[in-house]
């Protein structure tokens, strides 16, 4: 497919300009699959979670829906969102995204996960947040996908950054009220599987230590 002006890069993947309407995600590294990720997309979106839509994927691209408005992370740098509100909106995604029931599995305990719910993933659509970048989704226990936004979160807040403490603020209000949602093994293995990322960085990594503390301190 032919790619029009580049909007944006990530870790792993461009997104291109098609139209005014649609967008097209071109994957860089070869590690994600489009069309599980676009069935995915489907199936929350027909209960009402608010996902871009979808037109075409193929293994390595995604032609979805082209969404107006900053990301939460953008709109920190703005002044369009305070943390706290950045943590309040986060929760009740996670909240609404685990009420959908599983694609796959009967399971009634099982359910679609994002697992990588931050505030880079979340647009602020004139329509209302819609959350974006599916690749990691899976099904399972809630707990793990409370457990890695935390963890992405902690990670940013303990990283020495200027956003830090606007990380931390964030973590505090997504825990707060919601402190049951993290378990003790969704915790273990965000952590495992943050470190198994091939995106992260050494240093990423040898943060997850004190991520897991604050995170733990914030329960306790």
């Amino acid at each position: 497919m032919r790619t029009g002006r580049l909007l944006g890069s990530g870790r792993s993947a461009d997104v291109y300009e098609i139209d005014e309407a649609w967008v097209l995600r071109r994957d860089r590294a070869g590690w994600g699959d489009a069309t599980a990720e676009a069935a995915v997309m489907q199936h929350v979106r027909s209960h009402g979670y608010p996902v871009p839509g979808v037109r075409a994927a193929t293994r390595g691209d995604l032609v979805m829906e082209r969404l107006s408005g900053p990301t939460m992370l953008e709109a920190f740098g703005q002044g369009l969102l305070s943390a706290q509100e950045a943590g309040l909106v986060l929760a009740r995604l996670l909240r609404k995204l685990h009420a959908v029931p599983a694609r796959l599995s009967a399971d009634p305990a099982v359910r679609v996960l994002h697992l990588d719910l931050h505030p880079d993933n979340v647009m602020l659509t004139p329509d209302g947040p819609k959350v974006i970048d599916w690749s990691n989704a899976e099904e399972g226990a809630p707990g793990l996908d409370w457990a890695m936004s935390a963890v992405i979160l902690a990670q940013v807040a303990v990283g020495g950054e200027a956003i830090g403490d606007v990380a931390e603020e964030t973590l505090e209000a997504l825990l707060d009220g919601n402190e049951d949602q993290v378990t003790e093994a969704g915790l273990v293995e965000a952590g495992a599987r943050r470190a198994a990322n091939p995106t992260m960085s050494t240093r990423e990594v040898e943060l997850l230590g004190e991520a897991d503390g604050l995170i733990r301190a914030l329960l306790g």
